[in-house]
C-alpha cells in the first residue's frame, strides 16, 4: 500500500529534524542519553531510507511490508511525543560562561534531575523499540523493494520536479456548456423569467455518482443567479441535519448591513452560542449531557421555527434561486422544502440527487417543476471531454502531438464516466512522456478487454491508480483535504499555510518552502485531485473543492492509517487506533460525535472544527503537543466559555486562526506561542495586537483588519523584533504611538503589505514613502494603501525609486491625477484604483502594462464625500466617453467598473483583444459600446442600482436587444440597492 509510504515519510522526515536540534542541545541530556537519541536518529533515518525506497518501487507491498511500515510509523509518532515532552517540558538552560553560569547550571541540573530521569526511562525504552522494529524487517523476511526503473522517465513519483509545477496560467472561472446535456436550451428556457410561470419551480437533476449532475446545475447557477433577488447553494448528503441546511441557506440570503459584511455568517462553519469550551485547559472541564432532554427537545424546536420564520421573512416577496445539492432521502427535502414560500415571484429551486424516487418527490408538480435524468457520455462526448480537459493542463505543448501519443482506450475505458474520464486526462497531463504502448498496458492493467469503468465503484480503481502514482510529497498533501467537509470550499492561502504548519513541505530544489507548498497544490489542481470553483482577480486559484467520491476515497485512506480523524462527517471512516494526531470536527452527524469519548486526545496535533461543538464531550487534550489550532468562523468565543489565554498554553503551536470569530482582544501570553507562524485575526474585534507580539521570532504571517469594510489593526513598535521572519502583514493601521512608518521599512522580507489607514501627518507620510521606496529592493509583491485623506497619494510622484517588481497593487483614495511611474510597474498583474479618475488619459498611462490581467476601478457612496467630486469631473473632464484604446491592454482578461455615475465606455478595435470578463456597476449609464469588437469576451454582468432613472433602464434594455445570435458573450443583469 502506497499511503503508508507518504505518511510515515512525512512524519520521519519533522522527527529527524526535531532530533538533530535536540542533539545541539549541550546541558538538557543526562548522561547516556545523547547516545540513545543518536541511535534513534540513525536507526530513523536509515527507514527513512528505505521507505522512500518503497514509494519508488513498480510493486505492490504485501501484508508483511505493510505491517512493517504502520511500526515504523508508530514507533515514530511516539517518538516525536517524548521530544516534544523533553523539549517544553524543562525550561532553558543557562548557557552563559563564567562562575555564575556554572552555579545556574548546576542548580538547574538539579532541579530538573527527576524529570529528565523519567524522560531518559522513556528514550531507552524507545530506543529498544526502535532496534526491534528494524531487526523485525530482517526477522520476518519483510522483503527489499524493488526499484522503478521507469518512473523517472515517465513523469511518475522519482521524476517530479518542483519548478516545473511553480506557476500555472492565470485564468478565469468560466461557465462552460456541460457536455453531454442534449437540452441545455430547455433547462435554461425553464429557469429564466415566463410572465406564464409565476408559481415555484422544482429542477430535479438524477444520476448516480460521478455522472455531472452537479456540473449541470453550476452551470445553470452561475450563469442565471444574476437575474434572481437572492440565491443560495447548499450541499446536503446523506445524514445531515436540516437544520443546518437551512441556516446555511438562511445566511447566503439575508441581506448585507451598511457596512458591506452579511448580517450572518455561513451556518456550515457556525458555532452555537449553547457551546462547550474548546481550547487549552478548558478541554480538561466538560459539560455534562443535559438531564433535562424534554427542555432541549423543546429548545430545538424553537430554534428550528426560528430559522423557518426567518427564512420566510427574507425569502416571502423575493424572486430567489437555491441549489440543493446531493438530496439522499425524500425525507430530508420534505423537512426543508416547506420553509421556502410559495411567493408567486417566479422563484426556482434546483435539486441533485442520486435517486429517481426523490427526484420524483422533489418535482411532483407536473405543471411546474420538472425531471431532468444525466447518464453516462456517448459518442464523440467522451473524447471531447478528454480532450477539453487536457488542452487545460500548463504545459501541455503540442497539444496534437501528445493526443496522438495517447490511445482511444484511455477514454474509452472510462465507460463516458465524466468523472472517471476528468480524472484520467489529469493523469495523463502528469505523465507527459508516456508512449502509445506504455497507456495500452496501463489500461490494461486497469480495466482488462473489453471491461470498462461502468458504475461508480468501478471509478475506484482509476483514482487509486493515480492516488499511488502521485510523489509521497503530493500524497501527503491530497490526504490532508480529509480534513474538510464534504461540498466545502477549501481557501488556497488556508490550505498551503496549513501544510507548512504540519511539516509537509520543506525547502528543494532552490525553492522557499512556501513556493514549493504553492507547487503541491498546482499539482493537485493539475491531477484533477481538487477542482477550482473559485479564482482570484489576479487569476490565481482562491478555492477548490474536492468531488465526493474522490474524497470517500481520501478520507478512507486516511483512517487506514490513522493520518487524520473526522468526527460528525458523511462517512463514518474507523480508525486502527484510539490515538488521535489530527482531528477535525464536523456538525454533519451529531449522532457520531459520541465516538470522541472512546478516543485518547493526548497525542492530537491539530484540531479544527466545523460547526457546533454543543453536543461533543471530551476526556483529554495535552495542549502542549497542538501545532495547528483552526477555529476560523466559529462564534460563540465568550469570555463566560473560552478564556483565550488557555491557547497561550500550546506552546508548539505554528498556525493559529480565529477568523470570523466573536474573539475581542489577545493577552500578553502570546508571546509564550515562540513557534507560531501564522496568526489570522481578519474579521474579528481584534483591532490591536499586545506588545509582546514582538516576541514571536519564528512569526511569518500577521492577518487582521477586515478587507471589506476596512477595520484595522494596530500593531505596537515592538514588532520590530519580527522583522527577520515576517512576510505578510496586512489590515494594519498606522498611526502615532503603534508601528510606525518608518518602522515598515525595517521587514525586509515582507511579500505583502496592506494598510488599511494612514493617519494624517506629513511625517507619517514622509516616512512611509521611504520606507516603500525601501523595501521596493527587496522582496515586497503585493501593496496596499487606504488613505482616506488622499493627502499621502499626493507624494507619490516624488518617489526616486518604486517598487518595480509589483504583482498587485490597490490604491483607494482620491485620486484625480495616477502616478506617473505606473506605467513602469511591467510584472503589474492586478491592479485595483478606489475614488480615481476613470478617464481616457488615466488609461493611456496604463495601456501599456505588459503582464496586467485584472483592472478595477471603483468610487462607493461610502468615500469620503470629497470623493464624490470625482464623478462629475469624470463626466466633464472625459466629455461624456471612455475610450480603451486599440492596442492597449494586451493581456487584461478581467475589467471592472464599479462607480454610480458612469460616462459612455468605447472599445476600440483591437482593444483589450483577451478581455474575457467585464462587470460594471452604475446607477447612471451614459452608453456601452464596442462589445462586439471584443473576439475574447465571455461574460458581461451589469449590475444596475433598483432606483436607477428610466434612461439607464432604456440603455440596458436596449444592449440586451442589440446582442446579436452571433455575439460570443453572455450578457445578465443584476440588481442592487442603496
Amino acid at each position: 500500500m502506497e499511503l503508508a509510504v507518504g505518511a510515515s515519510e512525512a512524519t520521519l522526515r519533522s522527527l529527524l529534524g526535531k532530533l538533530g536540534s535536540l542533539l545541539a542541545e549541550e546541558y538538557s541530556l543526562i548522561r547516556g542519553v545523547r547516545g540513545n537519541i543518536q541511535f534513534i536518529n540513525d536507526e530513523l533515518a536509515s527507514m527513512q531510507c528505505f521507505l522512500s525506497t518503497l514509494s519508488s518501487s513498480d510493486e505492490g507491498h504485501d501484508d508483511q511490508t505493510e505491517g512493517w511500515m504502520k511500526q515504523v510509523r508508530d514507533v515514530a509518532y511516539d517518538i516525536e511525543d517524548c521530544v516534544d515532552d523533553f523539549t517544553h517540558s524543562l525550561n532553558s538552560e543557562p548557557q552563559d560562561d563564567g562562575w555564575q553560569a556554572a552555579i545556574r547550571r548546576t542548580l538547574y541540573e538539579i532541579r530538573t534531575w527527576k524529570l529528565r530521569r523519567d524522560i531518559a526511562a522513556r528514550i531507552a525504552e524507545l530506543k529498544e523499540r526502535a532496534q526491534h522494529v528494524g531487526d523485525r524487517r530482517s526477522r520476518y523476511g519483510v522483503p527489499d523493494p524493488k526499484p522503478g526503473k521507469k518512473k523517472s522517465n515517465l513523469g511518475g513519483a522519482t521524476g517530479y520536479l518542483a519548478a516545473e509545477h511553480q506557476e500555472t496560467i492565470r485564468q478565469l472561472i468560466g461557465i462552460m456548456k456541460p457536455v453531454g446535456v442534449k437540452d441545455l436550451a430547455d433547462l435554461e428556457k425553464w429557469i429564466s423569467s415566463d410572465e406564464s410561470r409565476k408559481q415555484r419551480g422544482v429542477l430535479s437533476i438524477v444520476g448516480f455518482g460521478g455522472v455531472g449532475k452537479t456540473t449541470v446545475a453550476m452551470a445553470l447557477y452561475r450563469k442565471h443567479g444574476p437575474q434572481f433577488q437572492c440565491r443560495a447553494m447548499v450541499t446536503v448528503s446523506q445524514n445531515a441535519d436540516p437544520e443546518v441546511v437551512l441556516r446555511d441557506i438562511l445566511n447566503q440570503v439575508k441581506p448585507q448591513a451598511n457596512n458591506g459584511e452579511q448580517q450572518g455568517k455561513d451556518s456550515s462553519r457556525d458555532i452555537s452560542e449553547k457551546r462547550i469550551p474548546v481550547i487549552g485547559g478548558i478541554l480538561s472541564r466538560f459539560r455534562q449531557p443535559s438531564p433535562n432532554k424534554e427542555k432541549d427537545g423543546n429548545a430545538g424546536q424553537d430554534k428550528h421555527n426560528q430559522i423557518k420564520s426567518e427564512l420566510e421573512n427574507y425569502l416571502r416577496g423575493t424572486r430567489y434561486l437555491l441549489l440543493i445539492d446531493d438530496v439522499w432521502s425524500s425525507s430530508t427535502w420534505q423537512n426543508i422544502k416547506k420553509c421556502f414560500p410559495e411567493n408567486g415571484e417566479g422563484s426556482r429551486i434546483i435539486v441533485t440527487t442520486r435517486f429517481q424516487a426523490v427526484a420524483v418527490t422533489c418535482s411532483s408538480r407536473k405543471d411546474h417543476d420538472h425531471i431532468h435524468p444525466v447518464d453516462v457520455l456517448s459518442g464523440d462526448e467522451p473524447k471531447i471531454l478528454f480532450q477539453t480537459t487536457l488542452s487545460e493542463h500548463r504545459g501541455t505543448g503540442d497539444h496534437q502531438s501528445r493526443l496522438n501519443k495517447i490511445p482511444d482506450r484511455v477514454w474509452k475505458m472510462c465507460g463516458g464516466l465524466p468523472l472517471a474520464i476528468v480524472t484520467m486526462a489529469g493523469l495523463t497531463a502528469s505523465k507527459p512522456l508516456l508512449n502509445h504502448d506504455d497507456w495500452l498496458n496501463l489500461c490494461k492493467s486497469l480495466f482488462p478487454e473489453p471491461e470498462r469503468c461502468r458504475k461508480p465503484e468501478d471509478f475506484m480503481r482509476i483514482i487509486n491508480y493515480c492516488y499511488n502514482d502521485m510523489p509521497s510529497d503530493i500524497k501527503i498533501c491530497s490526504l490532508y483535504l480529509s480534513i474538510f467537509p464534504k461540498g466545502r470550499k477549501v481557501s488556497r492561502k488556508r490550505l498551503i499555510r496549513r501544510w507548512i504548519a504540519e511539516g509537509f513541505v520543506r525547502e528543494k530544489q532552490g525553492l522557499s518552502v512556501e513556493d514549493v507548498a504553492e507547487t503541491c497544490f498546482n499539482q493537485l489542481i493539475e491531477r484533477k485531485i481538487m477542482r477550482p470553483v473559485e479564482h482570484s482577480s489576479n487569476g490565481r486559484v482562491k478555492s477548490c473543492q474536492v468531488h465526493d467520491m474522490v474524497l470517500e476515497y481520501i478520507i478512507s485512506k486516511a483512517a487506514e492509517e490513522d493520518f487524520i480523524t473526522v468526527v460528525g462527517s458523511h462517512w463514518s471512516m474507523p480508525t486502527r487506533s484510539n490515538k488521535v494526531r489530527r482531528l477535525s470536527l464536523h456538525n454533519s452527524d451529531p449522532r457520531r460525535t459520541k465516538s470522541v469519548d472512546r478516543m485518547n486526545m493526548s497525542h492530537v496535533r491539530s484540531l479544527t472544527v466545523f460547526g457546533s461543538m454543543d453536543k461533543l464531550q471530551f476526556k483529554s487534550l495535552k495542549t502542549e503537543l497542538v501545532q495547528v489550532l483552526d477555529l476560523e468562523g466559529c462564534t460563540g468565543l465568550r469570555e463566560s466559555h473560552v478564556k483565550v489565554s488557555d491557547i497561550c498554553q500550546m506552546i508548539q503551536l505554528k498556525y493559529l486562526s480565529l477568523r470570523r470569530t466573536d474573539i475581542k482582544e489577545l493577552p500578553p501570553k502570546v508571546s509564550k506561542l515562540r513557534n507560531l507562524e501564522t496568526l489570522d485575526v481578519r474579521e474579528t474585534e481584534v483591532d490591536q495586537l499586545p506588545v509582546t507580539i514582538g516576541q514571536l521570532e519564528r512569526i511569518n504571517n500577521i492577518l487582521g483588519g477586515d478587507k471589506r469594510t476596512r477595520k484595522t489593526l494596530k500593531v505596537p513598535k515592538e514588532l520590530k523584533g519580527t522583522m527577520k521572519t515576517l512576510r505578510i502583514l496586512s489590515g494594519i493601521e498606522i498611526v502615532e504611538g503603534s508601528t510606525t512608518a518608518s518602522d515598515i521599512g525595517y521587514f525586509t522580507g515582507l511579500r505583502k503589505l496592506a494598510i488599511y489607514r494612514i493617519h494624517k501627518s506629513d511625517e507619517i507620510f514622509k516616512d512611509l514613502l521611504s520606507s516603500i521606496q525601501y523595501l521596493s529592493g527587496y522582496s515586497l509583491q503585493t501593496l496596499v494603501i487606504d488613505d482616506k485623506s488622499s493627502e499621502f497619494f499626493k507624494t507619490l510622484d516624488s518617489m526616486s525609486s518604486y517598487p518595480t517588481d509589483l504583482r498587485a497593487l490597490e490604491l483607494s483614495g482620491k485620486l484625480l491625477k495616477l502616478p506617473k511611474w505606473l506605467n513602469g510597474l511591467e510584472e503589474l498583474v492586478k491592479l485595483t484604483l478606489s475614488g480615481t479618475a476613470l478617464r481616457t488619459d488615466n488609461l493611456l498611462l496604463l495601456r501599456n502594462l505588459s503582464s496586467l490581467f485584472s483592472l478595477t476601478f471603483s468610487i462607493s457612496k461610502n468615500h469620503d464625500p470629497a470623493i464624490a467630486a470625482i464623478l462629475e469631473k469624470n463626466k466633464s473632464d472625459s466629455g461624456g466617453e471612455i475610450f480603451f484604446p486599440a492596442g492597449g491592454f494586451r493581456k487584461l482578461k478581467l475589467l471592472r467598473i464599479f462607480v454610480p455615475l458612469l460616462p459612455s465606455v468605447n472599445f476600440a478595435k483591437n482593444a483589450t483583444p483577451q478581455l474575457e470578463k467585464l462587470e460594471l456597476r452604475f446607477k447612471m449609464l451614459e452608453g456601452l459600446h464596442g462589445l462586439d469588437e471584443l473576439g475574447m469576451l465571455h461574460d458581461v454582468l451589469l449590475t444596475v442600482n433598483t432606483q436607477a432613472n428610466e434612461m439607464t433602464k432604456s440603455r440596458v434594455e436596449c444592449l440586451k436587444k442589440e446582442k446579436t445570435p452571433s455575439s460570443k458573450y453572455t450578457l445578465n443583469v443584476n440588481k442592487y440597492h442603496d
